[in-house]
């Protein structure tokens, strides 16, 4: 990743190339923006840092420029001349962030580096969404943390191998997704992927489902019925939360297992199968299989191979990279723009605990694609009860609650946007919007 950095002022450039240098950042410094123009396209993975006052073409008319060729391309302009009105023009004109001179190398380098990840991310998510296009099976596991790598990895490494595997993870870690995966990445893509999900189904029904049945082998079956065993044969059987299957079907899915053949209910011939299975739990097999809930034989024939599924919780420099992915997907299905997202709102989805993991988050998706809130909450009715008509609305209570945290930090930090910025928590560019939202003047605070 590189920065490109822009000031005609061949002083203040050759300064602020060596502060980024120094932190192991690369730069491409030029004086004129029209050099700058030349090295862009939509593909570029760097930044832009510019000055705002330049000869000819100025730092917003580069803006202008730069999100012509990728309205992507973080821009992060900098002047001596600053004030909230240039830095509200520059938000509303899409610039990344808005900084001013004398930058203070610390805030610059910090700046630097948010935005380099950002524009990483975007990448990534381009480079992931073609690979789902092409239908990939590298594409659907998405994330770039070491967890995700080794699970990768593990994926890759066993697509062809002719073994069952257990997947372990927790409630919505993504358990399908790995097992379709292991499918479309082995030779059995060619076969049919069949999911059965053993805790959604009745016992009445399950085993017919499994194993299929003749005509008249039971009450109401009027025809022949293949089973799942039957149709996956040549491809892959999915069977989720595998510790809900009951005790006496455990003990002909053992079989079936060792055997690799079925008889259908109400038949004597045996056919042959040639599948793989992958069965997926969220707890203790072997815990279970102490207490006598699940089959100790069926527990090791299944363990050939584990496969752990990291929760969120373990993995949160995924958790960006993950919702925008989301947030496009679901943007894209109610056909919608994505809302744009700013660090405060990935810091507060990087803290969120996750406790439904990524089901959770993708839930969180779609409510900030319909514009509802920051999606970490969902959405309920705000109508007032009769007679409540003197409770000021809760959006309201808020806004004065934060309008005040607001002028607190602001006094303390002597008017210094910067500081209080970091102090919030939050970048510059949504402390100068939530400002002039709220009326207030960083010219109020200055200290004499």
């Amino acid at each position: 990743m590189t920065v490109l950095l822009i000031d005609d002022d061949p002083e203040v450039l050759d300064s602020s190339r060596q502060t980024l240098e120094l932190e192991g950042l690369a730069v491409q410094a030029v004086t004129e923006a029209e050099a700058a123009l030349a090295r862009l396209d939509s593909s570029w993975p760097g930044i832009v840092v510019t000055d705002v006052r330049m000869p000819g073409m100025d730092g917003f008319a580069l803006l202008e420029r730069v999100r012509a060729v990728d309205p992507e391309v973080p821009v992060v302009l900098i002047t001596g001349h600053g004030d909230i009105a240039m830095a509200i023009r520059a938000v509303r004109e899409g610039a990344y962030d808005f900084i001013e001179k004398p930058a203070e190398p610390g805030h610059l380098v910090e700046l630097v580096r948010r935005a380099l990840d950002h524009r990483a991310l975007v990448l990534e998510n381009r480079r992931l969404r073609a690979q789902l296009a092409d239908g990939g099976a590298e594409g659907r596991i998405i994330g770039r943390s070491p967890a995700i790598e080794r699970l990768r990895a593990a994926v890759a490494n066993l697509a062809d191998a002719e073994v069952d595997v257990l997947l372990f993870g927790e409630t919505g870690t993504g358990k399908e997704l790995v097992a379709r995966s292991l499918h479309e990445a082995g030779r059995r893509r060619s076969g049919n992927f069949v999911a059965l999900n053993c805790g959604a189904m009745p016992d009445s029904i399950i085993e017919s489902e499994l194993f299929g049945h003749e005509p008249g082998a039971f009450t109401g079956a009027q025809g022949r019925r293949i089973g799942k065993l039957e149709f996956a044969a040549g491809g892959t059987l999915f069977l989720d939360e595998i510790e809900s299957m009951p005790m006496h079907l455990q003990v002909k899915l053992l079989r079936v297992l060792q055997e690799r053949a079925i008889e259908r209910i109400g038949a004597n011939r045996t056919i042959p199968l040639d599948l793989r299975v992958v069965a997926a739990t969220k707890v203790d097999l072997l815990k279970l299989a102490g207490e006598g809930r699940f089959r100790e034989d069926l527990y090791y024939r299944l363990n050939v191979v584990t496969v752990p599924l990291p929760p969120l919780r373990e993995r949160r420099e995924d958790v960006p990279l993950l919702f925008r992915h989301f947030l496009d997907a679901a943007a894209t299905r109610s056909r919608r723009t994505p809302p744009p997202l700013d660090a405060a709102t990935l810091g507060r989805l990087a803290a969120h605990p996750w406790p439904g993991n990524v089901r959770e988050l993708r839930n969180v998706a779609e409510r900030v694609a319909l514009g509802l809130g920051d999606g970490l909450t969902p959405a309920t009715s705000a109508l007032p009860a009769a007679g409540d008509a003197e409770i000021e609305p809760l959006a309201d209570q808020l806004d004065h609650i934060e309008k005040q945290l607001i002028e607190d930090a602001l006094a303390r930090c002597g008017g210094r946007v910067g500081e209080t910025a970091e102090r919030l928590g939050i970048t510059r560019k949504t402390l100068y919007l939530k400002m002039r939202h709220h009326g207030l003047s960083r010219d109020d605070f200055l200290e004499e």
